[in-house]
């Protein structure tokens, strides 16, 4: 088995909104670039290369309507998407593709054994945006994409999403709502944005009980949602059996978020990610993919990718303390 995490982080991923004020900025890619050099993970891991998603691979996930949409609207200088709540510039339209590229790059990696795990810190993110529809913040969804390209190119047959943004994922959610082949799991702050992701949202015929939703109050934590993780999605993953795992890893759940009111520390993302990584490693021959989603308040952000990415590159993994 490889031994290295891969690591998607390129310059280019920061032209998105460039000189705009907005939450979702540039300097997030810079924060988590100068934290991991600082933290010596460069030199522990591979590098992935971004590019451009085909319009057959956004395909994957998105209607041809949208695609067209999007892309009009970013090239005709439009400040935000027609379709929601997502800011633009005049660039946004080709990093979006390079961000869902370069993520199917990682896939590729991790699938072909180039590398056992993965982290993409890719902007924009991606866990909002529908079939037809890009918002909150997001144009393109990443880790449906990559998780539909995992099973088409490589033949997986049955994909895990862990989405532990504070924000419910419900473009991913709604891509997969009737695909009993990739379970969909969420842990959530309710009421928030975008007001989806109740726990009777389950999935819809073959694919009930394949999707599984925690919404928590303000100001839950480690117990609520590590204890859904353990407790919760354990079991059900060993049920399902992913072939792969892959992680919407939004670090705006961690405290002191600018849009979020979670207080998960860096210590609570270590043990999370050691607990998904042990599902992977029971179920998934250890393949997990993780993709950057959230995450406002920039030291914040910047030591949760960290303490993230460390666990990934750790081959003795540890049962998280209570």
């Amino acid at each position: 088995m490889a031994a290295k995490t891969a690591l998607l982080a390129d310059p280019l991923y920061r032209e998105h909104l460039l000189g705009r004020q907005h939450p979702e900025r540039p300097e997030r890619c810079d924060a988590v670039l100068a934290a991991f050099q600082q933290a010596g993970l460069l030199d522990r891991t591979v590098r992935v290369a971004p590019r451009a998603a085909t319009e057959e691979e956004m395909l994957l996930c998105h209607t041809r309507d949208y695609l067209r949409i999007a892309q009009h609207d970013v090239e005709a200088g439009y400040s935000s998407l027609t379709t929601g709540d997502t800011d633009v510039t005049a660039n946004s339209w080709e990093v979006a593709r390079q961000a869902a590229g370069g993520v199917l790059n990682a896939v590729d990696a991790v699938l072909t054994g180039q590398a056992r795990n993965a982290f993409c810190a890719v902007r924009p993110p991606g866990h909002h945006a529908t079939p037809n529809r890009g918002m909150g913040f997001c144009l393109l969804n990443n880790i449906a994409i990559g998780a539909r390209y995992a099973q088409q190119k490589h033949g997986v047959e049955r994909v895990l999403i862990v989405d532990w943004d504070v924000h419910h994922g419900n473009g991913t959610q709604d891509i997969f709502y009737s695909d009993p082949t990739v379970f969909f799991f969420s842990t959530h702050q309710w009421p928030l944005y975008p007001g989806t992701g109740r726990a009777d949202e389950t999935g819809a015929g073959p694919a009930q009980g394949t999707k599984m939703n925690f919404p928590f109050p303000a100001g839950s934590g480690r117990k609520q949602i590590l204890g859904a993780v353990e407790h919760s999605l354990d079991p059900a993953a060993a049920h399902f059996r992913p072939d792969l795992v892959m992680i919407s890893a939004g670090f705006d759940s961690r405290e002191g978020d600018l849009l979020g009111g979670f207080t998960l520390t860096d210590r609570d993302f270590t043990d999370l990610t050691h607990a998904v990584m042990h599902m992977a490693e029971r179920h998934a021959g250890s393949r997990v993919v993780s993709v950057l989603e959230g995450g406002y308040t920039l030291s914040g952000l910047a030591s949760a990718a960290v303490a993230h990415v460390t666990a990934l590159t750790q081959e003795q993994l540890h049962q998280p303390r209570p």
